[in-house]
């Protein structure tokens, strides 16, 4: 610590009159910190450290001709020294949270920084008082804590103050060495004016007003508290002795406070210098702001605007090269009149700063930190004028011309006082019609350039002009969005009413970026077209200093030497016909150096030789001069090897990067607005690449923290980007966009529209609109309704556009961080895609209908076509990939033998359908009356399950789109859940017939001996018998609902792969039956019964849950039909009614017909599997005669056949012993059940219920139930009574007759020999129709005598097959009541 601080008092106690100078001498050592490493290079971005580059050859001068030219490396030296300084001075704001110090506000972040002692009020004191001396203060009777605080941390408060202390002396050696060299340059240049002089000329003024913006920026630092507290903490240390600069620090700040001040009075020597600039670049400025006259007379026209046919411009060729400097001058101006007021006094001048102070409310110092301009012009430009103006008025007797300064003076008062209001309302309006015109002009540029790429050279200067106002508006915008000004009369603060949703800017900016990449593009033909430039400006050259006048001219060898060098660089430039010019490399930097040094010498007022001699020698020839020609070829010089640099200069938009939070909100405003261009997003991204550039080399930090912000910039309009394309996509997904054009109209809807067309007569009342607020299908072709096709057409192609600029997008390089748009759109399309799916599966957390569905996702897919058009990326492939990935929620277990990786979240999408569907169908947890319909294959709700009724999404064609979208591993998924469900409820009957075995095994007893009092008594102890009944039922409506997915996978794959389901339904006829069955086998069999082309589907899926969870593996299943024969007891017969229209019962017990159908033959074929597999392992596997696994297929289907009839035995026997005079409205529902479960069971032909329940009983039951049904005829029994009731229904009842849409044999078409049997139909059908006349006379009610009936019904049958007398049916077929008095 004590060596750094040592240091440092060493280096300013030389800051004596003499060290000083001396120091000064020493040039660039001092400011070494400051200068970065770019200084050095030999190629800069800019003209000023182009000139520094250049002036350094002047060093290399004779001795004798040194005193001829001015360095100018000093020039544009201390031109980079202010840049470093004032980024030092921003880092310090920066770190101390951008404190107030002319009001001494600071915050709690100024205190935490580190930088100064944290006790506010010693500090600030010290501020307050300042000049004062801080011993003077007695500080420690203030503030006695903090005094002893600072001496005991006097040291580590010191090493934190030295380097920012170090910076207030920089600014003091700055400022003395600054004004010294811009003194130099005022009394010893000849001319400053732009047309003669440009180059000199703009190093000099660059250094000024970089003199006058440090300046100015260094009242935004706490000088004041950074010197008193610096010494005061010197003295604790030092034994009472201030620091050696301490005396002059404070003269200095104190001449600068307020530093504007003190710059009116140290240029105050240059004033009339600055005018004469001022003066002479006020035409250009006047040409710039008036935009009719550029748009007029072309000035940033590629062509004559006059005569179109001539294809270059050369009307004003050396004016609008000149307007690639405006920027510059306009600051020249505000920078020049707030510090030079007195020029103020000139008559021109206030034209040209009332031009100027109009379309400005800020004054830019450095970076985004700025001064309010017409505040300071009011507070230390007007008393000037007003003070001029007082001492015109006293002196009128005395001066001629005091009347007409008075008068000026009064103008500039007025102009002052009056312009502020004027340009808080028009400044906007001014450089929108400037943005307005740039916009169209540029626009016209890029066409005009890319049509005729060859004309782009000649013209290259007016392309550096309009990038450089471009810029200069593009910038502007930025910097005065939020800036709040404050009205000097009112003192209110007044915000600048800028439009954040200006599309001018996104046109300007794409405009720059098009411009600049044709630059770039035919970099090569304008380094080929600038080479020819420079070898015909030899000629000319050579031409002028061999005239008479310049060989009269007395020069000295040194310039003849000089002279003749430029000819012979220009001379030996390489040609470029003939040859690749893009492989040409040639540098120009000696030449520009020469021609600089001649300029330094003929400029200099010390010289013999000066300017207007060479003028006059050369200009007499009708040509231009030679110091023109010599400029023209320094400027073209610089489109040969520094073209890049030059285009970084007047087209960069890097400072935008200090106000990236607006560009990202202008952005988000503009881009998807009414006037936005999808292709503008290119430019705004562009702009990130040259973030980077703003950082310091003097603040190696803020290289990092700038990169982080762009690469956070390009991030977050990314993410507006693709907002942008995922609203274009779903706004054309919406029910406004393609779904208007999808509308149709219900059979109800349409119905009604021919009902009201058919009513009125006159044909104005057909309004296209419809009736009822309905649209008719072709309402958009109407005029007065194609405002949603224009909103559709321009989304297309705003979508289309902006697709096909991302994928032809470079990739966004900032710093190490590369973006490919064209990644971010596709991940974009498709992450919109998987959402899109997510979110339309449900409506408010309902299923939505699969159809619905279907149509969706093809909608919006057909939306990604239209994209994918236009991107050079497969985008299907990503289609496919979102519907697998939500689809897949693991192996489909019947083909694919890995397992899922635990680690892979998919199949989320299917996942929420199934789990609906177990929820709400088969377990029905909402209680909405789920009822299976067995007529119309499908389930049917008392109320809406959600926003549909069950029908509505189970029906065959809702489960084929469910095929559709999720594919076989949604199939199988479905599949998989209902397995487990209904592994669920097969492990409760396990359970059920465990823990009632004993009982079970009495109650079989008691069946085969016919004992009713044993089996009663037995049936009663049997547990929880109406839970088992409701889980079979439930197990029932799996199977119906899993037969139901089979068919509608089954149909989707013949309409798909029709050749896949040809093979699977011939290889399922082949199959060899055995038991057990082979894996490869069973696997088969699995894959074809998911497909729905097995008959005997249920059974193939109950004994695969069986195989599967070890089921029917205790000996208690033996009872499985003594348990299902005591289901007839339940009391839920009671409440059973049966559903013509349905052909099911009320409660789903024909579902539990299907389950103790599939659970008998599936639990017999795993018992019979199991016993063979015991035998085998007995056996050692030889067996004799017939193979044994057809054997014990066989003794399967056997067993399965017994099984099922011992069943219909004893069920039949509980039906009809329960049966009483008092109790028989359960008989009707048993009987039919029982028809059912022969109906639906392959296994049980119809014989065997006929040996239990006669036909006649069923048929009149059927014929009851039918024939209260209004759609159905009275005579319908027209074949033999041994077929089915069901059948013969379906054949007679038009309104029942349902052929089946899939291929699958019925249930019944199994015992296809049970119906061999014939009889005279035509005899009947006879005695049918004849007897329809005493029908009505019938009996409608009675009892009758069932074991006469019994009886009756066997003599029928014993003579069936050929008989041709009257049979007794008809009485039973027509009776209201049936043969039995039931209800």
């Amino acid at each position: 610590m004590a060596r750094s601080r040592q240091k440092l008092i060493n280096q300013d106690s030389s800051l004596s009159p003499t060290a000083a100078r001396s120091r000064e001498l020493d040039g660039p050592s001092r400011w070494a910190d400051y200068l970065g490493p770019d200084v050095s290079s030999p190629v800069s971005s800019t003209s000023s450290r182009n000139l520094f580059h250049d002036g350094q050859s002047q060093g290399n001068t004779p001795s004798s001709q040194s005193g001829k030219g001015l360095n100018m490396q000093w020039v544009v030296q201390l031109t980079e020294v202010a840049e470093g300084l004032m980024a030092k001075m921003y880092r310090l704001n920066q770190l101390l949270d951008y404190p107030d110090p002319v009001n001494h506000v600071f915050s709690d972040g100024f205190w935490k920084a580190g930088v100064f002692p944290n006790h506010p009020r010693v500090c600030v004191l010290l501020s307050k008082k300042f000049p004062e001396h801080s011993s003077k203060l007695q500080i420690e009777r203030i503030d006695k804590i903090a005094w002893d605080s600072m001496q005991d941390h006097a040291e580590l408060h010191l090493q934190s103050l030295e380097p920012w202390v170090q910076l207030l002396l920089d600014l003091m050696v700055f400022r003395e060495q600054a004004l010294r060299l811009i003194l130099d340059l005022s009394s010893t240049v000849i001319t400053l004016l732009p047309h003669q002089n440009s180059l000199i000329l703009h190093a000099f003024m660059d250094l000024f007003c970089s003199f006058v913006r440090v300046n100015l920026f260094s009242e935004k630092m706490p000088r004041k508290m950074l010197l008193q507290t610096y010494n005061l903490l010197h003295v604790m240390s030092r034994n009472e002795r201030d620091c050696d600069f301490y005396h002059r620090l404070v003269q200095f700040i104190d001449s600068y406070d307020p530093p504007l001040k003190g710059l009116q009075e140290d240029l105050n020597f240059v004033s009339p210098r600055i005018g004469e600039v001022l003066e002479a670049v006020g035409p250009i400025i006047f040409l710039s702001t008036d935009t009719r006259k550029l748009r007029n007379e072309g000035f940033l026209s590629p062509y004559h605007p006059r005569y179109p046919d001539i294809l270059t411009n050369s009307a004003h060729p050396l004016r609008a090269q000149d307007l690639a400097n405006v920027t510059a001058y306009r600051e020249w101006v505000l920078f020049g009149y707030l510090v030079c007021p007195d020029e103020l006094r000139r008559v021109t001048s206030i034209d040209i700063a009332l031009v100027v102070l109009k379309e400005n409310l800020v004054l830019t110092l450095f970076r985004d930190e700025y001064i309010l301009l017409h505040e300071d012009y009011q507070l230390y430009v007007l008393p000037r004028i007003l003070e001029s103006k007082k001492m015109a008025k006293s002196g009128r007797t005395k001066q001629k011309e005091a009347d007409l300064e008075y008068n000026v003076a009064k103008q500039v008062e007025k102009m002052i006082s009056e312009v502020h209001e004027q340009a808080i309302l028009s400044c906007d309006a001014i450089h929108r019609e400037r943005r307005i015109l740039l916009k169209q002009e540029i626009g016209r540029m890029v066409l005009f350039f890319t049509d005729q790429p060859s004309l782009l050279a000649p013209n290259i200067q007016m392309v550096f002009s309009a990038l450089a106002l471009a810029q200069c508006e593009v910038i502007w915008f930025f910097q005065h969005v939020g800036v709040a000004s404050s009205k000097s009369k009112t003192t209110r603060v007044v915000p600048v009413d800028i439009d954040p949703n200006d599309p001018t800017i996104g046109f300007l900016l794409d405009g720059m970026d098009h411009l600049c990449c044709l630059v770039r593009k035919y970099i090569a033909a304008i380094r080929g077209y600038s080479l020819s430039y420079l070898s015909s400006c030899a000629g000319r050259i050579r031409f002028l200093l061999g005239t008479p006048g310049m060989v009269a001219l007395d020069i000295d060898a040194f310039l003849k030497g000089l002279l003749q060098q430029i000819v012979h660089h220009l001379e030996n430039l390489p040609k470029p016909q003939g040859e690749n010019v893009s492989a040409i490399t040639c540098d120009l930097s000696d030449f520009r150096k020469d021609w600089l040094s001649i300029l330094l010498i003929v400029t200099s007022s010390r010289s013999s030789i000066n300017i207007r001699h060479l003028e006059k020698a050369t200009v007499s020839t009708g040509k231009e001069g030679l110091l023109s020609e010599g400029n023209s070829a320094y400027n073209w010089s610089r489109c040969v090897d520094e073209l890049e640099s030059v285009l970084s200069k007047h087209g960069s938009l890097r400072k935008l990067y200090f106000y990236h939070q607006h560009l990202t909100a202008v952005f988000r405003n503009t881009m998807f607005g009414p006037e936005g261009r999808p292709q503008h997003c290119c430019a705004w991204l562009g702009i990130a690449s040259s973030f980077p550039e703003c950082s310091s080399p003097i603040v190696p930090e803020e290289v990092t923290k700038i990169g982080r912000d762009a690469v956070l910039y390009v991030e977050s309009l990314i993410e507006s980007i693709m907002g942008g394309l995922e609203g274009l996509i779903n706004i054309l997904d919406s029910e406004g966009g393609f779904g208007a054009l999808e509308n149709q109209l219900f059979p109800e809807q349409a119905a009604s529209h021919l009902n009201y067309a058919s009513r009125v007569a006159i044909p104005s009342y057909k309004s296209p609109k419809g009736t009822a607020g309905v649209p008719l299908p072709g309402h958009e072709s109407y005029p007065e309704n194609n405002n949603s096709i224009k909103m559709l057409e321009a989304a297309m192609q705003r979508l289309t556009n902006l697709c096909s600029v991302l994928n032809d997008m470079e990739p966004i390089c900032v710093l190490n961080h590369v973006f490919v748009l064209r990644e971010y759109m596709r991940e974009c399309i498709l992450g919109n895609f998987r959402r899109r799916l997510l979110g339309v599966l449900k409506t408010d957390n309902d299923l939505q209908r699969p159809s619905v569905l279907e149509s969706l996702i093809q909608r919006h897919v057909s939306i990604m076509h239209l994209a994918e058009q236009h991107i050079s990326m497969d985008i299907t492939q990503g289609i496919r990939e979102v519907l697998l990935s939500e689809a897949f929620s693991g192996p489909v277990s019947s083909l694919h033998l890995f397992e899922k990786p635990t680690d892979q979240h998919t199949g989320s999408a299917t996942e929420s359908v199934c789990n609906w569907y177990i929820e709400n169908i088969i377990k029905d947890v909402s209680g909405a009356g789920i009822l299976f319909v067995p007529i119309h294959k499908c389930f049917r709700s008392t109320r809406p399950v959600g926003g549909y009724f069950a029908e509505s999404v189970t029906d065959l064609r809702e489960l084929q789109a469910f095929v559709r979208i999720f594919g076989g591993y949604g199939v199988d998924r479905l599949d998989r859940m209902l397995k487990e469900h209904t592994a669920a409820l097969l492990n409760c009957i396990d359970t059920t017939l465990r823990s009632n075995r004993d009982v079970l095994e009495a109650v079989a007893t008691s069946l085969h001996a016919g004992d009713r009092i044993e089996r009663e008594a037995s049936m009663r102890q049997i547990v929880d018998l109406e839970t088992v009944i409701g889980f079979c039922v439930q197990a029932g409506l799996a199977l119906a609902f899993d037969r139901l997915l089979a068919e509608a996978s089954g149909a989707i794959l013949e309409e798909g792969a029709p050749l896949i389901h040809s093979l699977l339904a011939g290889m399922v006829k082949h199959l060899p039956d055995g038991v057990p069955e082979k894996e490869e086998i069973r696997r088969m069999r699995s894959v074809a019964n998911t497909a729905g082309v097995v008959s005997d589907h249920d059974s193939i899926w109950v004994r695969s849950i069986l195989e599967e969870v070890g089921g029917a593996s205790d000996g208690s299943w033996s009872l499985l039909p003594y348990l299902f024969a005591t289901f007839m007891t339940s009391n839920i017969w009671s409440t059973t009614a049966f559903n013509v229209d349905t052909e099911g019962f009320s409660n789903n017990i024909h579902c539990l017909a299907r389950c103790i159908s599939a659970v008998i033959a599936g639990s017999e074929f795993v018992r019979l599997e199991r016993e063979y597999q015991h035998r085998q392992s007995l056996t050692n596997g030889h067996a004799e005669g017939m193979d044994p696994e057809l054997a014990s297929h066989t003794s399967a289907e056997a067993s399965i056949k017994s099984t099922l009839q011992l069943f219909v035995k004893f069920s039949a026997e509980i039906i009809l012993d329960s049966w009483s005079e008092t109790q028989r409205a359960h008989l009707v529902a048993q009987l039919i059940f029982l028809d059912q479960l022969c109906e639906i069971s392959p296994y049980l032909p119809r014989s065997s219920l006929e040996t239990h329940v006669p036909y006649a009983i069923l048929r009149s039951i059927y014929s009851q139930y039918y024939a209260d049904t209004p759609s159905t005829p009275l005579a319908m029994l027209n074949a033999s009574p041994r077929h089915s009731p069901a059948i013969l229904l379906a054949h007679a009842s038009p309104g029942l007759r349902h052929p089946r849409g899939d291929s699958t044999p019925p249930y019944y078409g199994n015992d296809s020999g049970y119906f061999k049997g014939g009889s005279s139909s035509h005899s009947q059908e006879h005695l049918y129709d004849a007897d329809i006349g005493s029908i009505r006379n019938t009996r409608r009610s009675g009892p009758l005598d069932y074991s006469a009936s019994r009886n009756r019904v066997k003599s029928v049958e014993g003579s069936t097959s050929g008989s041709t007398g009257p049979s007794p049916l008809p009485r039973f077929a027509v009776s209201r009541s049936g043969p039995l008095a039931y209800k």
